[in-house]
């Protein structure tokens, strides 16, 4: 599915877009550094190829002024999986964090799940059509989950079986299910968690940006603490390693995101990197100010079990190798120079 030189990127959201990894070298957009603190956010980027795949097909991003962390794993199996999970991650960055500041701005109502819900689709039809322009992009495919945090509410859109947790006073907690054939099965009770994670079609996904002319993405709001930390990660990781040995990772964060990011991929590199491996980190901060004007014109107020547009949710397991898709029922610039050690050393340009 997915392969990638070393690397990772504390945030540093002076420019509002603060990084994006993306396959054949780290791509990343933003310069080094931590986030500022008047933005009250901490967060760390890191993707790794793992042992196996020759191309990393994953790509991460944060624009942490307006809350927003992403991350999407390009299918294997289909032509320019890189191609689309670069595509969604620097669109949706752009698209939502200008959404983000008129919003500031204007006053308006504020309703975070139909501008999630939006920008997906639209984001669907931008790969879906760019497939079929063009035979080199023919079936390009990416899952998508993203965290936007405002205030007191955390908003998940996710298509796929990319993840996000949830760690809070020593508890790490699942946020999203996979649309996955496996997970179905689970759901229907058909296997069990054990079984689900051997079945020979575990790796294909009923839901991904680019796979069909349509899409529901499943868009839903949790509260958000100051102090609760949020990990997005691409099945690379927890095909590798278990919630048990997540949550034991996470319980070292005082030692710093950037330590607890690379001992995560460095386990599931040890336990076979059997495909790329993706991790963003976020630490929640007090509450801003904009946020909380926002947080007033909010038109959905955050519920722990309500979805906050109206989309079935049909979520599977991780699971490892090559994602496939279940068959269905601009302007970026990068500058990547390999090193000796597998690590990579990127020089970014802007992003028009």
């Amino acid at each position: 599915m997915k392969e990638r030189s070393d690397d990772y990127q504390p945030g540093n959201d002076s420019d509002g877009l603060a990084g994006m990894a993306q396959s054949g070298g780290e791509r990343l957009l933003g310069s080094e550094g931590r986030a500022a603190a008047e933005h009250g956010y901490e967060f760390v980027l890191h993707t790794h190829p793992g042992l196996i795949r020759p191309l990393n097909e994953d790509a991460v991003g944060a624009a942490p002024a307006a809350g927003l962390y992403i991350l999407a794993d390009g299918l294997g199996g289909y032509n320019a999986g890189e191609i689309a999970s670069t595509m969604a991650v620097s669109s949706l960055l752009q698209s939502l964090s200008a959404w983000y500041d008129r919003a500031c701005a204007s006053g308006e109502s504020f309703d975070p799940a139909k501008v999630l819900r939006d920008a997906l689709v639209e984001m669907n039809t931008a790969i879906y059509r760019a497939a079929l322009n063009s035979s080199a992009f023919e079936g390009m495919a990416t899952t998508i989950v993203v965290a936007w945090v405002t205030g007191t509410c955390l908003w998940v859109a996710h298509a796929g079986d990319s993840r996000l947790y949830r760690y809070r006073a020593g508890h790490l907690e699942q946020i999203t299910r996979d649309h996955s054939f496996s997970q179905e099965l689970l759901d229907a009770g058909m296997v069990t968690e054990e079984e689900a994670r051997v079945l020979p079609a575990k790796n294909l996904v009923t839901r991904a940006l680019g796979a069909a002319v349509d899409l529901e993405p499943e868009v839903r709001v949790y509260d958000a603490q100051a102090g609760d930390l949020l990990l997005l990660c691409s099945d690379g990781l927890t095909e590798m390693i278990t919630a048990y040995e997540i949550d034991g990772l996470m319980a070292m964060h005082d030692e710093g995101l950037d330590v607890v990011a690379h001992h995560l991929v460095d386990m599931a590199n040890e336990a076979g990197g059997r495909d790329n491996i993706s991790v963003v980190l976020v630490r929640v901060g007090q509450s801003r100010r904009n946020d909380e004007l926002l947080q007033t014109r909010t038109q959905q107020e955050p519920s722990h079990e309500r979805a906050a547009a109206a989309s079935a949710v049909n979520e599977g397991p991780q699971t490892q190798g090559p994602d496939t898709l279940l068959p269905p029922d601009s302007g970026l610039f990068f500058e990547y120079e390999g090193q000796s050690d597998g690590c990579s050393d990127l020089r970014v340009l802007p992003v028009i």
